[in-house]
């Protein structure tokens, strides 16, 4: 601040790194009636403080300020910070918390520099940014976002003064929440090999689920065990364990490898379509669910707490398999359609930014970290997320009006697969007309062909004495 005498103010900015850095100063005038952002700081270094300070970790992003303080003229004494709690104090200013985006893929420095200077000013922030939440001086100066990989986020802070009808702004500060300097999975490339790897295989699985699910049953089954088994058990050893991400990922492979197995198994010898579909309902209420919760629904103060998130999530999830329980085939098909077409979207992800993901991943980071449930979930929507999206919806559309078509006519569910099998055996015992009946039993005939295969290495006899024919 300038002192009454000074007409020139001089900045000096030091850096530690060696390479030429780029810098934009933008000077701002404020009068005796303007609140001043950080006037009242007890927590950081500076006597008045208008920074806000940032901190990112995989699930959320933290910003923190220091409370304002009523403004007043140069040279006067500021007034008192906590001597008193009524309106003639600083307790009746309110702080608007602004995020904004920068565009996707766009990580150069002359962009960033570029957006900064839009949420410099109090006029330019609200007409480009998107006010998050409103605090009072009763509040803490601290609030969570979802951490959103790759992605350029700008955050503000406005004060404002009612009484006064007037308004100041913080400095500006900014994230990508990844490392550029990082080898695998740093800014420039979002995902890691091992997730590449993986959200490619299961992408084109659920191409195949999403034309094909309902004529190929099994199949279906064991792409939606291998969801439901590998979705819990990634959440137990994340919070049981300490194991590395691609460790993580190779069991999650394993053990939702193995839930599809059982599910498959057990449709085909018990046969029980009731909790077959359940568990299909249930992997599409899940995802219904979860696109719920990604609307600004999932902001409102009452889900903050857990309990209530996860009655109201577990709700809405148990709610489709029930709603379309007397229409199975309608429900599984909308099932293969719509999480298999998902799957694209979640590779697409792993090569370039898309907030589409998040729907389902805001899920996930909450079942992990208990801290999350105090993050604003936002995300950009821009051009290459509305042409993600189209790719989703026309290949759930697609997908679910080829399986109805082709379905029309044809038995809902396939035939119990061990009766099948059963009723094929006792026909083959009791039919000795049929040529199958006369078919050895399959160990005789891996017994069999094991001698053949032994044969093909053992070194041929000597014929011996021979016995002439007699004539």
């Amino acid at each position: 601040m300038l002192r009454p005498e000074q007409t020139m103010c001089t900045w000096y900015l030091e850096t530690k790194d060696a390479k030429p850095v780029q810098t934009v100063a933008i000077p701002l005038s404020y009068s005796e009636r303007d609140p001043i952002p950080g006037g009242c700081n007890l927590e950081f270094d500076l006597d008045i403080d208008p920074n806000i300070y940032l901190d990112y970790n995989f699930f959320e992003t933290t910003i923190k300020f220091a409370p304002a303080n009523l403004g007043y003229a140069r040279g006067a004494e500021p007034p008192p910070c906590d001597v008193s709690t009524g309106q003639e104090s600083r307790w009746r200013l309110r702080y608007d918390v602004y995020q904004y985006f920068l565009p996707e893929g766009d990580l150069t420095e002359a962009s960033l520099l570029q957006h900064l200077q839009r949420m410099a000013q109090v006029s330019q922030v609200k007409a480009s940014a998107v006010k998050v939440v409103t605090l009072t001086s009763d509040d803490k100066t601290t609030v969570s976002f979802s951490s959103l990989w790759g992605q350029g986020v700008v955050y503000n802070v406005i004060v404002s003064d009612p009484s006064l009808n007037t308004s100041a702004a913080y400095v500006p500060v900014h994230t990508y929440a990844c490392s550029f300097e990082s080898v695998d999975g740093n800014c420039a490339s979002p995902g890691r090999v091992s997730t590449k790897v993986f959200s490619t295989v299961f992408a084109v699985l659920g191409i195949f689920i999403c034309f094909f699910g309902h004529r190929f049953w099994k199949t279906e089954l064991f792409f939606v065990g291998f969801i439901f088994l590998g979705f819990f058990f990634y959440i137990l050893i994340s919070r049981l364990t300490s194991l590395k991400y691609d460790v993580r990922l190779v069991l999650t492979a394993v053990a939702g490898s193995i839930g599809g197995i059982l599910l498959v198994a057990s449709w085909w010898r018990f046969g029980t379509l009731m909790l077959c579909m359940l568990c299909v309902g249930l992997v599409l209420g899940f995802l219904v669910s979860s696109g719920t919760f990604f609307t600004p629904l999932g902001n409102l103060n009452v889900f903050r707490d857990d309990g209530v998130f996860w009655v109201t999530f577990s709700c809405i999830t148990l709610l489709v398999p029930v709603i379309f329980m007397g229409c199975l085939r309608i429900l599984n098909i909308l099932a293969c359609g719509a999480v298999g077409s998902y799957s694209v979207v979640l590779a697409i992800d792993s090569y370039i930014f898309s907030s589409l993901s998040y729907m389902t991943l805001n899920v996930l980071r909450r079942a992990l970290n208990t801290d999350f449930r105090a993050a604003f979930i936002g995300v950009p929507f821009q051009t290459k997320d509305f042409l993600v999206l189209a790719v989703w919806g026309m290949l759930a559309v697609s997908g679910i009006t080829l399986q109805i078509r082709r379905e029309r006519g044809q038995a809902p569910f396939p035939p119990h697969p061990y009766k099948l099998w059963k009723q094929e055996r006792e026909r083959r015992v009791t039919n000795i007309l049929d040529p199958s009946h006369h078919i050895p039993p399959l160990r005789e005939r891996l017994y069999g062909r094991l001698t053949q295969i032994r044969e093909l290495f053992q070194k041929e006899q000597p014929a011996g004495e021979r016995t002439p024919l007699l004539l």
